[in-house]
This record gives structure tokens, C-alpha cells and sequence, in this order.
């Protein structure tokens, strides 16, 4: 029997937390007239008449990058069994919902206040003062879904067997803290965008900052939490755990793809920006890319024509493309995602040799491929645009005569995303076990399925749901 302690005590905390959100917001509203730039937007129009072009641009962009929510959503629910699909559908709503209201409150403030010795921002807190500004509220809707994104990864790595609980504090931590914070080292203005090495560290659309950091911290919270009941037999070899639905799965995908067309595209935050046609390009042939050549090394290796292997074949494309995509040519973007593909099989492979229990390839996908996109930049940039404007200094890779100076600025990046996410994931998870008397749900509960035990609920209350007997 599940003790009440480890029931209540995230509620109380949730609740203090929120009080005390009311409580400063309250204080920052009433402590004096706001100093607004510009809230009514009458100032930025008369400054820049074609702003109206570029605010209309970003706001669907966003909306492109909510609805990869839906993808996430779709694509975990398909690869894991359908016992537990109404807890997958909770976390991810909350994670972004959670999630919003952390970024709002602190987030957005570390990641783009005003810099503090290049480690973190220090204004901006819950969008008062100066940040009750159309840009700002602007800037802040679109990143807001770069951090829910960033914290949904997660789900797929901790799958059936995590707390929903436990998951709410985390979506809390990484969309306050984590995720922010190394946002402002590339995003903010922070010491890795200003290494003295090519033009410093550079992550167009998030490769390392979205996807290198949510992947990672996947891969904590499965070691922390140990494999499912059933996934590893008694010598220690990986067994299939079907999903239910590889529909859901298909679906998941497409729409995250398309949404990714306003994750990378819309990152320009200009409509003027013409650049963006290469970018969707790109994006679109290092998917495919990812998706052929995933296929091609699953079947080699196993004789099956594998569709959820291919699935995750053109995510790690997406992933690979997301930060170097405004500044390769196609043939590149090719190459990128091809390569994309091969790392997504031989990462689940590896995982499952090593013991950790991924159920939908979450690590491999965007915490390998994360990676390699911040790698790619400093391979394959053509020297033909600067960071985030076609004006100098340019964005010059190895293979265009920029030697290493930018693949050591990318490298430093990622060793120090990884080693972020990794290390500070491995603390909370940690930590939440301890202090929750468990993150794991008891055995039976998981055997059951999430959806009864966490939730009183079935996501398919008209059709039986077969318990699964443990391999061991």
C-alpha cells in the first residue's frame, strides 16, 4: 500500500509554489507604475512599419511549434502500450502547461534578461516592468514553446513506469532553471556565444539548446528510474516491447515534422528574412533523409523493413537539421540527415545493450542527434550568412575553408550541454526520489498500466487491455 506522504506531499508543494507566484506577482504588480516600453505597439509600428509582416510570422510559427506538442503527444502514445496512454496524455499537456507558467514566472527572465557576467539574466520576471512590451511578449510566446518542447522529450524516455507527480516537479525544474539558463549561454547572450573560437558557439534553431538538453535529460531520468518490468531478461538481453499503435505513431510524426517547419523556419523571427526558403528546404531533405537511410541500416541489420525505426529516422533528421539549417546548402542538409539516421539505430541498439530502457528512442533520437547537428555546423557552414543575420562575421565550417575554429567553438557546446542536462538530471531525479519516497510506480500498478492506478482511468474503456506478464 502506497503511503499518503508520498501522495500529498507534491500537491502541498505545488500549492505553496503557486501561492507564492500570486504573492510576487502581486508585489510586482502593485509596487509602481509600470516602466513599459512599449505595450500598445504604437511606438515599434511608427519605428518599423513592417513589423505588423514580421509579429503575424513569429505568432504562427509558434502555433506551428504548439502543435508539435500534439506530435510528441501522438508519436509516444503510438510507441507505448495503450495501458498507459491516458498518463502519456497527461504529462503531456502539464509539461507544457506547468512548464509555461515556470517560464513565465522565471525562465524567461534567465534566459534573456539582462546579462549577469555571461551565466544568466537577471530582469524581466514575470513579464513586468520593461517586458510588458509587444517585442518582448512576442519573443516570449515563441520561446515558451521551445521550452515546453524541450521538456516533453522527456516523457517518451520515462515512460510507464514514471510518476505523474514526480513529473510535474520536473517539468517545473527544467522550464525554470535548466533549460533557461543554458539557453542564455547560446540564446542570452551568455559565455558560450562569445568563445573565442569562429564566430563563438552557434545553435540556430535549438539543436543543442531544445533537443541536446531534452535528450539528455531523458537519459537520467531512465537511469534513475531502471528499465521496465519486463524489458531486460535474466541474462540482461533486450526484448521488444511493442507499442499499440503505430498509427498514432505515423501521425505523431507528420505532425511533428510539420511543425517543424515554424521551429526552424520561424526562428528567422522575420518574414522578411528570404533565407527561410533555404531553411525549409533543408529541413525537409535532411528529414527524408533521416527517414531512407534509417530504414536502409535496420534492414540491414535485422531483414525487416522496421516503420517505427524509420519514424524515429526522420525525427533525428529534424533534430540534426535544427541547428545548422540556415547555413548549409542542400546537398549538406542531405548528408546531415543521412547520417542522422544511422546514429538513431546504433543509439537504440547501444542503449538497449547497456541496459537503459528508452521505450520510444527518445535518447538517441534527440540526444545523440542533438549533438551531431551542433557538430554539423562547424562541418558544413558555407560561410555565405552570419548568426542570425546576413551580415558578418560569417558562419564558416571545415569543409568550406573556416578550419576548426568553429567546430571547437560547437564541440565546447555540446560537451557542455550534455554535461548539463546529464549532470543536473541525475540530481533531480535523484533528489525527487528521495524526497518523494519513490519516482517509480509500485510493480502491480505498472503491470497494470499507469492509466488505472495514476489516473482511474482507460484511454479505450470499450476494449479489454491485456495485462503483461513480467519476462522475469
Amino acid at each position: 500500500m502506497r503511503t499518503t506522504v508520498g501522495i500529498r506531499w507534491p500537491w502541498r508543494a505545488l500549492s505553496v509554489a503557486a501561492v507564492a507566484c500570486m504573492v510576487c506577482i502581486g508585489v510586482l504588480a502593485t509596487a509602481g507604475p509600470a516602466l513599459a516600453a512599449d505595450p500598445s505597439g504604437a511606438e515599434t509600428l511608427a519605428e518599423n512599419p513592417n513589423a505588423p509582416v514580421d509579429y503575424v510570422w513569429i505568432i504562427i510559427a509558434a502555433a506551428l511549434v504548439f502543435i508539435m506538442q500534439g506530435g510528441f503527444a501522438m508519436l509516444t502514445a503510438g510507441l507505448c502500450r495503450a495501458k498507459n496512454v491516458v498518463n502519456l496524455m497527461m504529462k503531456n499537456l502539464m509539461d507544457f502547461a506547468i512548464g509555461s507558467l515556470a517560464f513565465f514566472a522565471v525562465g524567461f527572465a534567465l534566459m534573456f534578461g539582462a546579462d549577469k557576467g555571461g551565466l544568466f539574466g537577471t530582469t524581466g520576471w514575470f513579464l513586468a516592468g520593461d517586458n510588458y512590451d509587444v517585442w518582448q511578449y512576442l519573443l516570449f510566446l515563441f520561446q515558451v514553446m521551445f521550452a515546453a518542447t524541450a521538456a516533453t522529450i522527456v516523457a517518451g524516455a520515462v515512460a510507464e513506469r514514471l510518476k505523474v507527480r514526480a513529473y510535474f516537479l520536473y517539468a517545473i525544474a527544467i522550464c525554470a532553471l535548466i533549460y533557461p539558463v543554458y539557453g542564455h549561454w547560446v540564446w542570452g547572450g551568455g559565455w558560450l556565444s562569445s568563445l573565442p573560437f569562429g564566430v563563438g558557439h552557434v545553435d540556430f534553431a535549438g539543436s543543442g539548446v531544445v533537443h541536446t538538453i531534452g535528450g539528455f535529460m531523458g537519459l537520467a531520468g531512465a537511469i534513475i528510474l531502471g528499465p521496465r518490468i519486463g524489458k531486460f531478461d535474466k541474462n540482461g538481453h533486450a526484448r521488444a516491447i511493442p507499442g499499440h499503435s503505430m498509427a498514432l505513431a505515423a501521425l505523431g510524426v507528420f505532425l511533428l515534422w510539420f511543425g517543424w517547419y515554424g521551429f526552424n523556419a520561424g526562428s528567422t523571427l522575420s518574414a522578411l528574412e528570404l533565407r527561410a526558403s533555404v531553411i525549409a528546404v533543408n529541413t525537409t531533405l535532411a528529414a527524408s533523409a533521416g527517414a531512407v537511410f534509417s530504414l536502409i541500416v535496420i534492414h540491414a541489420k535485422t531483414k525487416r523493413l522496421d516503420v517505427g525505426m524509420a519514424l524515429n529516422g526522420a525525427i533525428a533528421g529534424l533534430v540534426a537539421i535544427t541547428a545548422p539549417c540556415a547555413w548549409v546548402e542542400a546537398w549538406a542538409a542531405v548528408v546531415i540527415g543521412l547520417i542522422a539516421g544511422v546514429i538513431v539505430v546504433f543509439g537504440v541498439l547501444f542503449f538497449d545493450r547497456i541496459g537503459v530502457d528508452d521505450p520510444v528512442g527518445a535518447v538517441s533520437v534527440h540526444g545523440l542527434n542533438g549533438v551531431w547537428g551542433l557538430l554539423a555546423v562547424g562541418l558544413f557552414a558555407d560561410g555565405r550568412y552570419g548568426n542570425y543575420t546576413t551580415e558578418g562575421p560569417f558562419v564558416t565550417g571545415l569543409f568550406y575553408g573556416g578550419g576548426v575554429e568553429q567546430l571547437i567553438a560547437q564541440a565546447i557546446g555540446a560537451v557542455v550541454a550534455v554535461a548539463w542536462a546529464l549532470g543536473l538530471g541525475l540530481i533531480l531525479f535523484k533528489a525527487l526520489d528521495v524526497i518523494l519516497g519513490g519516482i517509480r510506480v509500485p510493480p502491480q500498478e505498472e503491470i497494470e498500466g499507469l492509466d488505472i492506478g495514476e489516473h482511474g482511468s482507460s484511454a479505450y474503456p470499450n476494449f479489454p487491455v491485456v495485462e503483461d506478464v513480467p519476462y522475469r
